[in-house]
This record gives C-alpha cells, sequence and structure tokens, in this order.
C-alpha cells in the first residue's frame, strides 16, 4: 500500500504538472473547479460506508455476499442522489454549458465508485496488495492517456472525459480481482435490515463528509465566481504542491494507529503516551515540509508550472502551513473514531466550512488569492485544532495538540 501510494503521488504530480503546462492556467482552472465542485458532493456516493463495512465483514464473514451487495447498491443509489443534486446546484452557478457540462462529466464518474466495496472486501481480509495492483492499473492508463492527449493537441474536453475513464478502468480492475477470488457475485444480493443499519451508523459520517470536503475545496469555488477562471486555476496550481504532503500524515497513521488502539488495552497511561507522540511527530514532519516550502515557493512553481503560474507563489508560501493543521486533524480523526465520538467530527467540519466560507467572503475581495489561502489556513485551524478546545470530551486532545510543541514527546518512553 506505501509503494502504491508513493507511485501514485510522484507519477500524478509529474503528470499533472504537465497538464497543467500544457492546458495553461485559464483551461487548467476551469478542469479544476468541474473537479472541485464534482468532490463537494462526492461523500454522497460514498456514504461514508468505508470503516464500517469492513467492520461488519470481519465481525460476519459468512454474511459476505449480504453486506458487500447491500452497500454495492447503497453506493449506486448515492450516486445517482449526488447526480441529481449536482444537475440542480450547477443551475445555481454563473458556469456557461460547457463547464456544467464538465461538471457532470465527472461527477458521473462516482457511479463507478461502488464497486470500491471490493476494496472493502481485500481489506477485511488483508488482501491489500490486490488494491494496490487494480490502482496502479488505474494510474498507468490514466497516465498514459493524459500524456498522449498533450502528445496530440488535444482540447480540454477530452482530459475531462479521462477522469472519467478513470473510474471506470479502477471499477473494471476491482471486478476482475474480485472474480479471481472465486467467491461468488455480490451484486446479486440485497439486505434492507442491513441498508438500514448501515445508514443508521454512518449518518454523521455522511454529513461530515460533505462538510469536511467543502472546507476543503469551496475556496476554489468561490474564486471561480469572484475572480474568475485564469485565477482558480493559478489557486489550484499552488495548491497541488501543497497538498503533496497530505498523503505521508495519512499513511504514518493507518499504519501507527491500530498499535495505539490496542495499548489501551495495556493501560490508559501507555494508550495517551502513544497517540502524543503520534501528534509529535506529525506536527514535526509538517514543519519539516512546510519551512524550506515557504522560502522555496516561488522558485518552484517557477520551475514546475513555468512563468504564466508565477502568482502561485505567494499562495503557495502560505498554503503549504495548512499541511501542519491536516496532519493533526488526521490523527485526532482517528481518535474520534477509536473513543466512539464521530458526532464531533461532524461538527469540527460544520465549523471549518462556515469559517472558511465566511473569511472568503470578506478576504478575496480585498486580496484576491493570497485572501483564499489564508481563509483556507485559518479553517484548518479551527478544524484541526480550537475546535477540541469547546468540549470537555474532546479538549484531551486539545492540550495533547498543544503538547505536540514540545520536541522531547518524540522520544518519550511507551
Amino acid at each position: 500500500m506505501f509503494a502504491e501510494q508513493m507511485v501514485r503521488l510522484i507519477a500524478g504530480l509529474l503528470v499533472g504538472i504537465w497538464v497543467a503546462r500544457y492546458l495553461g492556467p485559464e483551461q487548467f482552472g476551469l478542469f479544476s473547479y468541474a473537479i472541485a465542485f464534482s468532490a463537494i458532493f462526492g461523500s454522497l456516493a460514498k456514504l461514508g460506508l468505508d470503516g464500517i463495512v469492513v467492520r461488519d465483514l470481519v465481525r460476519a464473514p459468512n454474511q459476505r455476499d449480504l453486506i458487500l451487495g447491500t452497500a454495492f447498491w447503497l453506493k449506486m443509489s448515492g450516486a445517482v442522489i449526488l447526480l441529481t443534486v449536482v444537475a440542480i446546484a450547477i443551475q445555481l452557478t454563473s458556469s456557461d454549458t460547457t463547464t456544467k457540462l464538465y461538471i457532470l462529466i465527472i461527477a458521473s464518474g462516482t457511479i463507478f465508485q461502488s464497486f470500491e466495496v471490493v476494496d472493502f472486501y481485500f481489506q477485511s481480509r488483508v488482501l491489500s496488495k490486490f488494491v494496490s495492483g487494480c490502482k496502479l492499473a488505474q494510474l498507468l492508463t490514466s497516465s498514459l492517456l493524459k500524456l498522449y492527449l498533450i502528445y496530440a493537441g488535444a482540447d480540454l474536453f477530452w482530459f475531462v472525459l479521462v477522469s472519467l475513464v478513470d473510474q471506470v478502468v479502477l471499477a473494471f480492475s476491482y471486478f476482475i480481482a474480485y472474480r479471481y477470488q472465486k467467491v461468488g457475485a455480490f451484486y446479486r444480493h440485497f439486505n434492507f435490515a442491513i441498508a438500514k443499519i448501515l445508514l443508521r451508523d454512518n449518518w454523521p459520517l455522511i454529513i461530515g463528509g460533505i462538510f469536511a470536503m467543502a472546507y476543503m475545496r469551496i475556496d476554489q469555488i468561490m474564486i471561480k465566481e469572484m475572480l474568475g477562471e485564469k485565477d482558480i486555476g493559478i489557486y489550484s496550481a499552488a495548491i497541488r504542491l501543497a497538498e503533496v504532503w497530505y498523503v505521508v500524515p495519512m499513511i504514518i497513521t493507518r499504519s501507527l494507529f491500530p498499535a495505539i488502539v490496542s495499548a489501551k488495552k495495556m493501560g490508559e497511561k501507555l494508550y495517551l503516551s502513544r497517540l502524543q507522540r503520534l501528534h509529535t511527530l506529525l506536527l514535526w514532519m509538517g514543519i519539516a515540509f512546510a519551512l524550506p516550502m515557504t522560502f522555496l515557493s516561488d522558485w518552484l512553481v517557477i520551475l514546475l508550472y513555468g512563468e504564466a503560474y508565477r502568482e502561485a507563489g505567494p499562495v503557495l508560501m502560505i498554503q503549504v502551513w495548512a499541511g501542519i493543521f491536516f496532519s493533526l486533524g488526521v490523527a485526532s480523526g482517528s481518535w474520534y473514531t477509536s473513543e466512539n465520538l464521530q458526532k464531533f467530527a461532524l461538527y469540527r467540519a460544520m465549523l471549518a466550512a462556515v469559517v472558511n466560507v465566511v473569511l472568503n467572503l470578506i478576504l478575496i475581495p480585498i486580496i484576491g488569492l493570497i485572501g483564499a489561502a489564508i481563509s483556507s489556513v485559518i479553517a484548518h485551524s479551527v478544524m484541526a485544532l480550537f475546535f477540541d478546545a469547546i468540549s470537555k470530551r474532546t479538549r484531551i486532545i486539545f492540550l495533547m495538540k498543544l503538547k505536540t510543541l514540545q520536541f522531547a514527546n518524540l522520544f518519550q518512553r511507551g
């Protein structure tokens, strides 16, 4: 999984930069806007099923086909709802007909994301190598298609279409990998009782996912509406570089958190000590990434994207610091799950989304893209740090985050 993520990170970044240089700020901005608009509503299709389905497959392996089939058709229904919502929402924007078509094409890829239930099955069986193989096949296909389109001098429509092909290829790969296991046809099954349980357990995650994606992507939507397509292209180029870091805390947390949770059985002190070290590790790694990027941002943007994207340098200089709060948010998000505090994850995502929108409305008209970057960093800090100070239930994790500035916490025993 780690190897697949690293290959995806490097290849995706390099090919993405090449595409951005080829399309130019305006066309790349339009492309990024369509992706961001679709992503905000993407949680409707996912329905927050990921962790819950894996959990149920582990607990009741004899009900594999019923659980997978029910989750599959729930996700398919979620995709249909998503497309309906997106079709209505785009009518409220100032976008032209072509842009609306691009959004619908990208959003339609969520139908094929229903096959992610195969990923859940492999996770429950600790067979992640099959999932990694499927994702690498998707990455190879996508990268080769994009490079061919650049070579052929294709227009933006074909790059949008590749975003849909990505999902089709991944779904087909999942289907082949599952058939290879010779364990039946899950898509022939559905159980209303299981569906009710899944939706009952997941509703905070569904709504929270929408708000979380909103605070991550709403700035791109607002920039397009308030400034224009060229500006969102420049802003998106900066974000792409700033978010390179994001995969690292996710991999580290997924790898270490099982050991942290198991420590709770041995004692609360050991559990909290390991949790403290995880937060400290991610904070200082984030600072180690953000500090040099701050001073190299202008040079790096011009080197990778070219002179057309020069204005992305100052945005990157600010935006890169959001990664530190993102890291803390990933770590504490796992703690929320461990402590069964998912509703607080919903509340903090809602607050962060509101803060981001309000600050964007104030700052973008005054200082443009810099204002959007500042709003994003503040929203991340509210989500990942300051929200936890509000409730007594979460204040312990807030104090833990404050202690992360003590570098010595990394070397404590336990």
